[in-house]
């Protein structure tokens, strides 16, 4: 049988959510489920929708079959949920999308009912995260669910300790908007960074990242102060240091860079050479000589400012090498940059670009250049 990704490409939607997906879900509940009916509704709908679509129809459609009274809903939901995830694993244990749906049913029709509705959610967080379904109740009561976050920062289930840290992100993908400041969840992080779970701690450093994006200082602040108290292992708070700062780094912040072992005044030269004129789906070829002054320890990247649509240059950061170079040392560098034709996620223009080095967040060698 051919492989039906490389006929037809590989649809995500279509692996989380299909036919046995759903009828697995319904299988769940009880003998008084119209276990086919629901199916059917599903099903009638489904195949045209886009991924986040489908959890809205299937939480739409169960809502018609389960209990009208919302406790006795969630009573049925309660009763069909399978086992808890494996609580022995620290990491990348998603859980089934299927249920992803449990959590949109709770937050579209169990805002008002907070007590209920909170609990379910905790346990619903075990099969699979509820981090989108969570904001809404952070909107609607955000004293009460700010007070039910802080006890459970410290629940023994891993997936409960990192829904607190991944439904308070500032800018959650997909995640609607939250009324907290973006200091207001910096105390639970402060119980969470110390996790012993790279699940738990990667989300503490995607959030902070987040927060890099409207209060850089808080982000250096607190990642110090982390550091002064020594209680997460060394190696993993300066993974989440780099991964928390890596927004930064790419915008060439001087104190993330410090912070990270970078001088912000690197003592170098650098000669710097690329194409002069590359056809668009064509190849450019970036040479850079460094010569240190004195020992520095070095983030090289390089920008190219594209022309876009309306003929104004738009800077990207691109990632090179990280090096660690000795008074004297001269280090040769060569990178080919492809100016894809077609691509699905960005469009090249042409024009006169612009490309320069950026060292330890500084400039070095700018350089125009014509696409065609």
């Amino acid at each position: 049988m051919a492989d039906n990704r490389a006929t037809k490409g590989f649809s995500l939607k279509d692996q989380l959510f299909n036919e046995g997906k759903v009828r697995y879900l319904a299988g769940l509940f009880d003998e008084g489920f119209d276990a086919d009916g629901f199916v059917a509704d599903v099903m009638a709908e489904l195949p045209e929708l886009e991924l986040k679509a489908r959890i809205t129809l299937i939480a739409e459609v169960l809502a018609r079959y389960l209990p009208q009274e919302y406790r006795a809903a969630v009573a049925a939901l309660y009763a069909a949920l399978p086992a808890p995830l494996d609580p022995s694993k620290t990491d990348n244990d998603f859980g089934d999308f299927i249920f992803a749906p449990l959590g949109a049913f709770v937050a579209t029709r169990g805002v008002e009912e907070f007590e209920t509705s909170i609990e379910v959610l905790k346990e619903f967080t075990k099969r699979f995260s509820v981090e989108f379904d969570i904001r809404h109740f952070l909107n609607a009561h955000p004293v009460q669910t700010m007070a039910k976050l802080a006890v459970w920062a410290e629940d023994d289930n891993y997936h409960v300790r990192r829904l607190v840290s991944e439904g308070t992100r500032p800018s959650l993908p997909w995640g609607v908007k939250i009324g907290l400041s973006v200091g207001a969840p910096i105390a639970l992080l402060d119980v969470l960074h110390a996790d012993n779970t790279r699940y738990v701690t990667r989300s503490v450093a995607n959030h902070l990242n987040d927060i890099t994006k409207k209060d850089p200082e808080l982000v250096l602040e607190t990642l110090a102060r982390w550091q002064a108290k020594g209680q997460q292992d060394a190696a993993e708070l300066d993974w989440m240091t780099r991964h928390a700062l890596r927004s930064l780094v790419k915008k060439g912040h001087a104190g993330a860079l410090q912070m990270l072992g970078y001088r912000p005044t690197p003592a170098i030269g650098v000669d710097m050479r690329f194409s002069s004129e590359i056809e668009i789906g064509g190849v450019g070829v970036l040479e850079a000589e460094i010569t240190a002054v004195q020992n520095e320890r070095l983030m090289v990247d390089y920008v190219v400012e594209f022309v876009k649509a309306n003929g104004q240059r738009r800077p990207k950061v691109f990632k090179l090498k990280k090096l660690d170079v000795k008074a004297g040392e001269r280090v040769s560098l060569k990178k080919n940059h492809r100016f894809l034709k077609d691509a699905t996620t960005f469009t090249h223009f042409p024009g006169t670009q612009m490309i320069y080095m950026q060292i330890n967040g500084q400039r070095f060698g700018e350089q125009e250049f014509e696409l065609i």
